[in-house]
């Protein structure tokens, strides 16, 4: 299911603009309307049809109303950024980051800023650090010079080197893959930067981003604020926190285990879903291992969006993205698991080439290892409250 980007305003994105001058300077050279993206597009060599995205993001602001819907999306939309990268207007998703996600065969701990639960805000000074870069010119001078070419990243180093070995290009296109997965190999065409060679760059390069549970906290804490609660406050202690930390660092996939006596664990038919529901994966051990929120039911056509981190996904869906569920509106008493429900988001390998992708699509994931329960869907008993006055709000 690939990426609407017409969903995501200007209003909600900060556009900044990575020109020469403004690369140098570490000046941002944009705002953040969808006029000035447009006019901005007008001279950098954009399509009709990106500048016609562009101001389009302008008219996505009343599709989800002012309830709980509309404050999911807002925490959504803190987590991309557009960009003008060589040129060219770019729309960045933040990457999927986890510690120590690929150390397996590293001879170091592979640790990524903030330990994936960091807030994007701070997450976006970084990354906008890393683009201004000379090291990133560099990257991306080299992804434009159309010469057929391997990158090879370590990411234990936070480097990056290329060769043109045709032994090497022969391996990656006839399936034989040569990475490790510490440094993996990508193979490019030198026909200029897309938003997928960035993502590699701050994943591999800048180790930056936010893992699943750092992002589903990250909207539960939004709908929190929004209902005049403080998560930090109220879980600090019980995920471990000291007074001065922040409890969201401590917050990892385990504390949606539904044994967790702050959840709630919901029969998963669709009757009895709603927004900020989180939806639970497991591993082949039965503990929690993944985890997803929902951001809206459309009950009428037939539609769960949620919304999850991971890079094991299509190339441009890796790090934050929504997923798709669609199910029969006549059968709002079927279970997720219900083999007419429709699990729409599929699984990839997070490089090109690389294995270990036992699924093909979420649905897949989500009711497997039934000996554990399969997947299920958990709840904040701390939110109930909270989402039902947002929910009685809104205006769709």
């Amino acid at each position: 299911m690939a990426h609407r980007p017409w969903i995501l305003p200007a209003a909600w994105l900060l556009v900044l603009c990575l020109s020469p001058t403004s690369a140098e300077t570490g000046t941002a050279a944009g705002g953040s309307t969808a006029a000035a993206a447009v006019a901005g597009a007008q001279f950098t060599g954009n399509t009709r049809a990106e500048s016609q995205a562009l101001s389009a993001f302008s008219k996505a602001s009343a599709e989800w109303g002012t309830g709980i819907e509309a404050v999911i999306e807002d925490a959504y939309r803190r987590c991309f950024r557009t960009y003008l990268v060589d040129g060219r207007f770019v729309t960045l998703r933040m990457p999927f980051g986890e510690n120590n996600e690929r150390s397996e065969l590293a001879d170091a701990d592979l640790a990524i800023l903030g330990g994936g639960k960091a807030d994007p805000a701070v997450l976006w000074d970084t990354i906008s650090g890393l683009l201004e870069s000379a090291d990133f010119r560099s990257y991306t001078s080299l992804l434009a010079d159309g010469r057929e070419k391997v990158f090879i990243f370590d990411i234990g180093a936070r480097g990056w080197s290329t060769t043109k070995d045709r032994f090497i290009i022969d391996r990656i296109t006839t399936g034989a893959y040569p990475g490790l997965p510490h440094k993996p190999y990508v193979l490019t065409r030198g026909r200029g930067v897309t938003a997928a060679d960035v993502y590699n760059y701050l994943y591999c390069v800048g180790r930056v981003g936010m893992d699943c549970s750092g992002f589903v906290w990250h909207v539960l804490q939004s709908v929190a604020t929004a209902g005049g609660l403080d998560l930090g406050r109220t879980f600090g202690r019980y995920a471990g926190a000291t007074r001065s930390s922040d409890a969201a660092w401590f917050i990892g996939t385990w504390f949606f285990d539904p044994k967790n006596r702050n959840l709630e664990e919901v029969k998963d038919e669709i009757r009895n879903l709603r927004p900020a529901d989180i939806i639970v994966f497991r591993g082949d051990d039965g503990t929690t291992r993944h985890s997803a929120v929902i951001q809206s039911i459309d009950r009428v056509r037939g539609t769960i969006r949620y919304l999850q981190s991971t890079d094991e996904a299509p190339q441009d869906e890796r790090g934050v993205h929504e997923s798709l569920i669609t199910f029969n509106p006549a059968r709002p008493e079927a279970s997720l698991e219900d083999p007419s429900v429709t699990w729409r988001q599929l699984r990839a390998a997070a490089f090109n080439g690389e294995g270990g992708i036992w699924f093909r699509d979420d649905g897949e994931r989500y009711r497997a290892y039934p000996e554990h329960g399969g997947g299920t869907v958990v709840r904040l008993k701390a939110l109930t409250k909270v989402v039902t006055r947002l929910s009685s709000t809104s205006s769709r």
